[in-house]
């Protein structure tokens, strides 16, 4: 059964990954053939922002306690930890995979269901991972850089590598309705969470720069390769690298 719940994300991973992941950036380290579409997607995320998403931040902010808002993102946080387990094992990152483990047995033991994080001070702390960098393990090539509706700025390699995530999450396919929509509703929630948290950071850069498109196209492709250890943009090191990373990793992961 797990086989054949496997079979077909993987075979069009193989797929995709050979059709649109080959291409190598240009000079300037950028693959983007896809600007002109990419525009209009990051034009419209910019105004479902102003409309929806920082009006509801807003609100969750400071309507919700702090503490209440942190445990409810520390669980939607503990509920991710079995995906990223299946992405170290895919990795052969065992070492991870069994401290990912106990960090999520901690969690949701001690940590009760995950609304406090007791396992980050025993030494458990977060060690992130997923698709997108399971492929790049794997040889697969960055691909052109896209914007996603909603999501935001990625790579055709971890585009994909977001569905397959979403395809294989073991707590996701684990869970009947409606406790697969809590999740989901978590995770909107610590969305929202970090959305309000970071908002100075997130409209400096959305909403300040002469040119926002390209400066979150530097963020995403200068933190991703750093994060692979792979080149960062060309010219790169001339921004301001500590707001680049830290735009990425706070909001969009």
């Amino acid at each position: 059964m797990l086989a054949a719940h496997l079979s077909r994300p993987l075979a069009l991973v193989a797929l995709l990954a050979l059709a649109g992941c080959s291409a190598a950036p240009g000079p300037d380290g950028i693959n983007d053939p896809y600007e002109e579409v990419n525009r209009g997607w990051h034009d419209t995320n910019i105004a479902l922002d102003k409309a929806v998403i920082k009006p509801v931040s807003t609100a969750y902010g400071t309507v919700v306690p702090d503490p209440v808002r942190k445990g409810l993102s520390n669980v939607s946080d503990t509920l991710g930890i079995p995906g990223v387990v299946v992405n170290d094992v895919l990795q052969l990152k065992l070492g991870d995979a069994l401290h990912n483990t106990a960090r999520f047995a901690v969690n949701a033991t001690i940590g009760l269901g995950g609304l406090f994080d007791p396992a980050t001070g025993m030494g458990l702390e977060e060690r992130d991972a997923d698709f997108g960098q399971t492929l790049y393990t794997w040889g697969v090539g960055e691909g052109a850089y896209v914007v996603l509706p909603v999501y935001g700025p990625s790579t055709e390699r971890d585009a994909l590598g977001v569905v397959v995530d979403i395809v294989l999450d073991p707590v996701g396919n684990l869970l009947g309705n409606p406790e697969a929509s809590y999740k989901t509703g978590l995770k909107v929630a610590d969305l929202a969470d970090t959305r309000y948290r970071y908002s100075d950071l997130y409209e400096s850069v959305l909403y300040d720069s002469a040119d926002s498109y390209a400066q979150m196209r530097l963020s995403y492709l200068d933190n991703r390769r750093y994060e692979l250890g792979t080149p960062i943009v060309a010219g790169a090191e001339t921004a301001d690298q500590t707001t680049t990373y830290d735009l990425y990793e706070d909001f969009y992961e």
